[in-house]
């Protein structure tokens, strides 16, 4: 049973929170922080309020059925709501508890995706591509809008790499198992002799950084202005444009050419420089709870293969969860995307359940 001092700390939070957002006075970022905290607070107290119902309910029919004395008819109707409630209890006692671990704070933020190809060549571009049209798809049906910020196409087509932002309820917290190494086997286009060829594309997902998360001096940054260009002729512009922000303390570099204004290119390196510098942040917080979570899904390395798509046999394989789905058509258009990331969150929750537990 969950102690109701845990929980009545999370409903005393849950007024103190929303009484503080009713206020007049309240700086601009701290109300973008209570306001993501109570919408994290929201679901814990319905999961609270469930749980205590149903306990109040199961009392209930243990006070009939203690009151039912020789009433055979009132017993027997006591006792099956007492079975009822008996089975229904743990489940939402364990959902409970799910609600309860601790949160990631940027599960709420929108995120910064970075597609880039690797091994393979064009292959590798062209599949790079094939995965930014699966994001697209996969933000269509969650009603997220995904820009295009920057890349480097191919002529045939496909991305050497591309960086775009997703913004909507929730993003970071379903596209953040998405990072690491995706790799696919089919027969290239170009293949006479009809060989499977294995390529792959790296994925990051960076949680979006706001101004108050990240500061960022110009003394840190070197910055360059230089005429855009493209392959084929796109983004071509006769004025130097495009932006080169280069992070000193880290070496961190970002580029921007996709506006033909410099100002907005200057603003979207610098929203990018911020996600990865946060996500730097985060990666070094990590580490340093390495060993509590070893093994943990969605941990954010690059260099974890955790995803392979078979186009000959029709199936993708989550590595990280052993899950193998054969219906590659419908992952690659976003519609069967949610079932590894629901498998992931599951087991990442699982984990982080039984760490608590062993504390």
């Amino acid at each position: 049973m969950l102690p109701n001092a845990k929980l009545d700390q999370v409903l005393r939070r849950y007024d103190e929170v929303q009484a503080l957002l009713a206020s007049v006075d309240i700086a601009p970022d701290r109300l973008a922080d209570l306001s993501r905290e109570f919408s994290g607070l929201e679901p814990v107290v319905a999961g609270i309020a469930d749980y205590r119902r149903l306990q109040a309910e199961l009392a209930d029919a243990e006070a009939m059925l203690a009151e039912a004395g020789g009433d055979a008819e009132m017993r027997e109707l006591a006792e099956a709501e007492r079975r009822s409630l008996q089975e229904r209890l743990p489940e939402a006692e364990r959902a409970l508890q799910f609600l309860l671990l601790p949160q990631d704070e940027a599960d709420s933020r929108n995120a910064i995706l970075e597609i880039r190809a690797g091994t393979g060549g064009d292959e590798a571009a062209l599949f790079a591509a094939d995965l930014l049209r699966m994001y697209q798809r996969y933000a269509e049906l969650h009603g997220w809008k995904l820009t295009v910020m920057d890349g480097t196409e191919t002529d045939l087509g496909g991305w050497r790499e591309v960086i775009a932002e997703v913004a909507g309820r929730d993003v970071f917290r379903r596209l953040k198992y998405e990072s690491g190494v995706h790799r696919v086997q089919r027969v290239p286009e170009t293949e006479a002799g009809g060989r499977i060829h294995t390529s792959a594309a790296t994925v990051a997902v960076l949680p979006e950084a706001e101004e108050v998360d990240i500061q960022v001096r110009d003394e840190d940054l070197r910055i360059d202005v230089y005429r855009s260009s493209g392959a084929g002729g796109q983004h071509v512009n006769t004025t130097d444009s495009a932006v080169r922000i280069t992070h000193l303390p880290t070496g961190i570099v970002v580029t921007q050419q996709d506006e033909k204004s410099q100002h907005r290119n200057k603003a979207k390196a610098l929203k990018v420089l911020r996600a990865r510098l946060y996500d730097q942040q985060r990666q070094q917080a990590d580490a340093e709870r390495a060993a509590t979570r070893k093994g943990q899904v969605g941990s954010g390395d690059r260099s974890e293969r955790i995803r392979t798509y078979n186009f000959p046999q029709g199936r993708v394989s989550d590595h990280r969860v052993n899950l193998t789905l054969y219906k590659l058509d419908k992952v690659l258009t976003g519609e069967a995307l949610d079932e590894f990331v629901d498998a992931l969150i599951a087991d990442d929750q699982a984990a982080r359940l039984a760490a608590e537990d062993a504390a």
